[in-house]
């Protein structure tokens, strides 16, 4: 496993968690208290900025970067898995061909190609542009899944040209230009994941990703296709598990090999009132399941508890507020609660990576 990834907004220390701020913030939280709590980098979201605010209004204002007041590292997302997930809702929406995908949201209609999507991702001063790629159910037909591999394949192919296109255009050495990352499909098949990742590898990309929805129908991590991905990878080169962000997801996934992580799961989680706790000292030992639990903030129990989420937390909330303040904030629905609760969760992710750093 890496121990670092150098982008143009900074080094990141591996393995790490992005917070996904889909449509250009962190809800709840602004990019100073992202610093606070420790993250190191964010992802975002080329199908939802592209629609609001909107790619002229993004460069109008100066970039992701400055857009946000974030100035650290940024990844953004192709936007393939929404184009999937929006099309597969609702057939009416859209089509994905070998072109490319068009699809009307709000009465809109947009036409999606893997050049547009990295002219996006670049104008937006992205650190990180992602692949578009063709995304499936993991349970779709081998057909289904050997047609996916096809055309993933050649579309990240036309991502590189226009990638090597605009970057020379903008003249980028490599100190500063963003790294290209491809996606490797294939479903729930071993075979056809290796083959996307040989002909992804013969092409030549600067990272990779596990594509696709990870768990299966139960909800479990797929950890037999995440594992056939990270061996079909050579070492040198840093595997992202897109969309995994379960704390025993990404610990398993880091046991696997995986050395980036991000998902909506710990923000979104914390504004429901589903706070983590870890059940022992991440400092102190190895980390084994049950590592940590659910606090459910709502519950009346909580009502007179004099004392923090977590006593392993390092984050301000755990600090300077109780979990019966927090309990007080929710029933409220004041707008204080989101803020610290996210805050509580997203430091907890922080010190979940530190921790499988240091046993990695």
């Amino acid at each position: 496993m890496r121990e670092t990834f150098d982008l143009p907004h900074g080094r990141l220390r591996l393995p790490a968690f992005l917070p996904d701020g889909t449509q250009g913030v962190v809800r709840a939280v602004d990019a100073q208290d992202l610093h606070t709590v420790g993250v190191q980098a964010v992802q975002m979201n080329v199908f939802h900025l592209m629609q609001r605010p909107g790619s002229s209004t993004i460069q109008a204002l100066g970039g992701l970067h400055r857009m946000t007041g974030w100035e650290r590292p940024l990844f953004t997302d192709s936007g393939g898995f929404q184009v999937y997930s929006l099309i597969r809702q609702n057939a009416k929406n859209g089509t994905i061909g070998d072109k490319g995908a068009s699809f009307r949201v709000e009465g809109h209609k947009y036409n999606f190609t893997p050049e547009k999507s990295i002219q996006l991702q670049m104008s937006y001063g992205s650190d990180v542009v992602i692949c578009l790629d063709d995304c499936t159910h993991v349970d779709d037909s081998d057909d289904v899944q050997a047609a996916s591999v096809r055309r993933t394949v050649a579309w990240a192919r036309r991502c590189k040209d226009e990638f090597v296109r605009l970057t020379a255009e903008k003249k980028l050495d490599e100190a500063h230009r963003p790294k290209l990352v491809a996606v490797v499909q294939g479903g729930g098949s071993a075979a056809l994941r290796r083959q996307c990742a040989d002909q992804l590898l013969e092409i030549g990309f600067d990272g990779y990703g596990y594509g696709g929805w990870p768990l299966d129908a139960e909800g479990n991590l797929l950890t037999d296709m995440l594992a056939a991905v990270r061996d079909a990878i050579p070492a040198e080169f840093t595997v992202h598990a897109l969309g995994v962000g379960h704390p025993d997801y990404v610990a398993a996934g880091v046991r696997l090999g995986y050395e980036l992580f991000d998902s909506t799961m710990p923000t979104r989680d914390a504004r429901h009132g589903r706070l983590y706790s870890f059940t022992v000292d991440p400092k102190a030992g190895p980390l084994h399941s049950p590592f940590f639990r659910y606090v459910y903030v709502k519950d009346d129990k909580h009502i007179k508890t004099n004392r923090p989420v977590s006593p392993f937390c390092e984050c301000p909330v755990c600090a300077h507020y109780s979990l019966g303040y927090l309990h007080h904030l929710f029933k409220i629905n004041d707008s204080l609660y989101p803020r610290l609760a996210t805050l509580h969760n997203l430091r907890f992710m922080m010190q979940l990576m530190d921790s499988l750093g240091s046993r990695s």
